[in-house]
């Protein structure tokens, strides 16, 4: 237990430029008094303790802001920085090393039983207001960007932000990504395919409509020949 509060506390003293001692993160930190009580709630949590497991929990909630379910497993040296409405999910496993920044939410999508929750490798980094809701795991290394809602795996060592999030680095590596620059106008586009439209629309009329018959030329009617021969004069 020892081992551990002293991994937190060095966690802070070194991720967060604003820590200057020991004691001062040990009796004011409140990211660091969440996870000091987690730890003996998560102990009676997996020996079946649960409601005194979870009395403490709600206790922690109410003096610090921050709700880690008693069944969460969390690892060593993690930083929760600033930590008000960070919620950590039953079913969520956070590794070593990892720092987690105000309202953060490990989360699930749904009703469902077993594992729900994400999975955090070492040393991952969760930026204020990020949303991770899914049973699902987000690599070592991995960045997640403030206010991005992530939804599905993210790779070791990569970055990702937007809603839903996607990946836009990878060990620092910019990945190929759809030029937002360059792209077509959209109503230069829609008002072409208007004039088209109607060009073929007065094409069909003209070839339907039908002129009025006044208008159409009386065709003038060719003299007739008169024979002349003698039966053919008689005749007349």
């Amino acid at each position: 237990m020892f081992d551990n509060l002293r991994a937190d506390i060095r966690a802070v003293k070194e991720r967060d430029p604003a820590a200057r001692n020991s004691v001062e993160v040990l009796l004011l930190y409140s990211g660091l008094h969440a996870i000091m009580w987690h730890r003996p709630a998560y102990w009676l949590y997996q020996h079946k303790w649960y409601f005194l497991a979870r009395a403490i929990s709600q206790m922690v909630r109410h003096t610090t802001g921050i709700e880690i379910h008693p069944g969460a497993k969390l690892g060593r040296g993690i930083l929760i920085d600033h930590g008000a409405g960070v919620v950590i999910g039953e079913t969520a496993e956070v590794g070593d090393g990892c720092t987690i920044y105000q309202n953060v939410t490990l989360g699930g999508t749904g009703k469902d039983t077993g594992k729900r929750h994400p999975t955090l490798g070492k040393d991952v980094l969760v930026g204020c207001g990020a949303k991770i809701l899914g049973p699902f795991t987000v690599g070592d290394g991995a960045k997640i960007a403030a206010n991005a809602v992530v939804l599905g795996p993210i790779p070791a060592g990569a970055t990702a932000v937007g809603v839903p999030a996607r990946v836009v680095r990878i060990h620092g590596v910019k990945i190929e990504q759809l030029d937002q620059v360059h792209i077509p106008d959209p109503i230069a586009q829609e008002l072409c395919r208007l004039r088209s439209e109607v060009e073929r629309l007065e094409k069909e009329m003209a070839t339907c409509v039908k002129k009025d018959p006044s208008e159409e030329p009386v065709p003038e009617e060719e003299p007739r020949e008169i024979p002349m021969d003698g039966d053919s004069f008689c005749m007349l």
